[in-house]
C-alpha cells in the first residue's frame, strides 16, 4: 500500500492555471443567460444524482434484510428522501471545495460551478441547506440514530475526504470511501433503531469494494488527476502495482460478503448470487492484473471493464439481499 503527500494545489504552471481558472469560475454566465430550467438542472447536477442512485441501491435492500420482509413503505420513502438530500448536500459541498481542480480536469470541466450556471456562494448555501434539512428530516421522521449516521457520513465525505485526504495521500479513496459505506448502516438503523453485525459486514463489503471500483476509473483518467496534483494511486504507482492492490481488495471483499450466511442473516439465494458475482469479479480483477503485468497500455488495458462490472456486482449483491428473506 503506497502512501504519499503532495501540495494541496497544482505546482508551477498548474498553480497559475488554477488561479486563472478560479478567477473565471462563476463569471462565464451572466444572470440573463441563465434560464430557470437550466438553473434547476444545474442545482440537481450539484447533487450528483447518478452516484446517489448507487447509494440508494445499498440502502433499501438492507431495510428488507432488517425487516426480514417488506419494511414500512413510508419509512422507505422517508429514508430515501433523507439519504438523497444528505448525499446531495455532501456532493454540492464537494464541488464547492473542489471547484479549482474541477476547472482543470476534462471529466469535471462542465460541472455547474465551473460553467458559471451556479455561483460558488449559491453552491455553498445549497449544500449546507441540504445538510440541515436532511438531518432534521431523518431525526424527526425516521429516528435520531439514522440522523447522526447520515450527518456523520456527510461530514466525513466533506471534511475528511475532500478537505484532508483527497489532495494529500494515495489512500484517499480507501479511507474516504467510508462515507459511501454509511448507507447500509442508515438503512438498517432506520428499521431497527439500532445496529448489529449484519450492517457492519455489509459496511465492510462496501469498504473493500470502493478501491477496486474506483481505481480502474482512476487508471483511465490518471492524467487528469496528475495535472491537478491529486495523488490517486494510479498517478503515483505503476499499473502493475495498482492491479495487484485491486486483486487483494477484491479477494477480501468477496470473502467478507460470504460471512452473512454462516452468521444466519441470509440463506441459499444470497449465497449463490454472492459466489457467482464474486467469482466473476475475481476473474475480471485477475484478467486486469495479467494485462498490467504484460505491460499492456491504452485501450487494450480494458480497465473500465472492471469499473462497469463493479456497479453491476454491487447491484446484484444488494438485490439478492432484498430477495433472500422471501426465499428462506
Amino acid at each position: 500500500m503506497c502512501v504519499t503527500a503532495v501540495e494541496s494545489r497544482p505546482a508551477d504552471g498548474g498553480t497559475t492555471h488554477a488561479i486563472k481558472a478560479m478567477g473565471e469560475i462563476g463569471t462565464s454566465q451572466s444572470p440573463a443567460r441563465r434560464p430557470f430550467g437550466a438553473r434547476v438542472k444545474a442545482f440537481v447536477a450539484l447533487t450528483k444524482p447518478r452516484i446517489i442512485e448507487l447509494l440508494l441501491i445499498t440502502t433499501v435492500p438492507v431495510m428488507f434484510l432488517a425487516q426480514q420482509g417488506v419494511p414500512d413503505l413510508t419509512l422507505v420513502l422517508l429514508t430515501c428522501v433523507g439519504g438523497y438530500l444528505s448525499a446531495g448536500g455532501a456532493n454540492a459541498l464537494n464541488m464547492y471545495i473542489d471547484r479549482d481542480i474541477d476547472a482543470l480536469m476534462d471529466r469535471t470541466s462542465q460541472r455547474p460551478i465551473v460553467t458559471g450556471m451556479v455561483s460558488p456562494r449559491e453552491a455553498l448555501v445549497f449544500g449546507i441547506t441540504l445538510a440541515v434539512v436532511s438531518t432534521l428530516l431523518f431525526g424527526l421522521t425516521v429516528n435520531w440514530l439514522s440522523a447522526w449516521l447520515s450527518l456523520g457520513a456527510l461530514l466525513f465525505y466533506v471534511v475528511v475526504y475532500t478537505m484532508i485526504l483527497k489532495r494529500r495521500t494515495a489512500q484517499n479513496i480507501v479511507w474516504g470511501g467510508i462515507a459511501g459505506c454509511m448507507p447500509v448502516l442508515i438503512g438498517w438503523s432506520a428499521v431497527k433503531d439500532s445496529l448489529s453485525w449484519a450492517p457492519v459486514i455489509l459496511f465492510l463489503v462496501i469498504f473493500f469494494w470502493t478501491p477496486p471500483h474506483y481505481w480502474p476509473l482512476s487508471m483511465k483518467v490518471k492524467e487528469d488527476y496528475a495535472r491537478v496534483g491529486v495523488p490517486m494511486l494510479p498517478v503515483i504507482a505503476s499499473n502493475k502495482v495498482v492491479a495487484r492492490q485491486i486483486v487483494i481488495y477484491s479477494w477480501v471483499m468477496v470473502a467478507v460478503s460470504l460471512l452473512l450466511t454462516p452468521l444466519g442473516y441470509t440463506g441459499w439465494f444470497y449465497t449463490a448470487v454472492a459466489l457467482a458475482a464474486g467469482g466473476w469479479w475475481l476473474w475480471e480483477a485477475h484478467a486486469l492484473q495479467n494485462r498490467a503485468k504484460a505491460e499492456v497500455t491504452g485501450g487494450k488495458l480494458k480497465e473500465m471493464r472492471l469499473f462497469h462490472w463493479s456497479i453491476t456486482y454491487v447491484s446484484l449483491l444488494f438485490v439478492a439481499i432484498a430477495v433472500d428473506p422471501f426465499l428462506r
